[in-house]
């Protein structure tokens, strides 16, 4: 009997950290360059420049640690409702769980004796694991962990925001926010690529998407500049 050498590679488990990972990094760069643009854009000196880059940082890997924390602790916290609602029905009535278990497979194309053997082994082997997965479309896999989506989303965005608070710190201050937008351009395309990679979906077009955004971003940003100009 063979083995297959051609082991099958699935990326569903990537997808609670790699959203939030991405998200953060593409908002951090795009955010924090923006600010970055903009102000250089005004005329504002280099110091200035240099701290709301910074300040920028800060308070963006908070407010997407807070926001993520709180958008998948609710998803959680349904999640677990749910779970108990479950539990609750499988002591109470546990012969009605295990015929809507094989009404599922049923569903799914098992003929009705297979599925009612299929949903009873199941459920003697772990009940409340088979209707959270079958029924409620909970894994462990995809199961929501608020924390570390927090710290993801934290983590990535002030890596994405580094890229452009240090082109303000090195670029001389006469085209710091030219050498910002090409520098978060070139970013955007590398992380577009990169998250497309991950998630096996085509490349060219993760970085084309934002990188595209991404100069609309900066267009906005540097128009806002502009017209708020205190250079005078």
């Amino acid at each position: 009997m063979s083995r297959s050498r051609h082991p099958e590679v699935h990326r569903s488990d990537r997808v609670g950290w790699l959203r939030a990972a991405v998200l953060g990094a593409n908002d951090g760069i795009v955010s924090v360059a923006g600010l970055v643009v903009g102000i250089a854009a005004s005329g504002a000196s280099a110091a200035t420049i240099l701290a709301t880059g910074i300040a920028g940082t800060v308070a963006g890997a908070m407010s997407m640690a807070a926001g993520e924390y709180v958008s998948v602790q609710s998803q959680a916290d349904t999640e677990l409702a749910d779970l108990a609602v479950e539990k609750r029905e499988l002591h109470e009535d546990p012969h009605s769980e295990l015929e809507e278990l094989a009404a599922i497979y049923r569903h799914r194309g098992l003929s009705p004796d297979l599925a009612h053997e299929v949903a009873t082994q199941l459920t003697a082997h772990d009940a409340l694991g088979a209707h959270a997965r079958d029924e409620l479309g909970i894994t462990e896999e995809l199961r929501a962990r608020p924390m570390q989506a927090a710290m993801a989303s934290a983590g990535a965005f002030v890596s994405g925001a580094a890229l452009p608070v240090l082109t303000a710190l090195l670029a001389p201050h006469a085209v710091v926010g030219q050498a910002t937008t090409v520098v978060t351009l070139l970013g955007l395309c590398l992380t577009g690529t990169l998250a497309a990679h991950a998630g096996g979906a085509p490349r060219l077009r993760g970085a084309v998407r934002v990188t595209f955004w991404g100069a609309i971003a900066m267009a906005a940003a540097a128009l806002v500049g502009r017209l708020f100009n205190v250079a005078g």
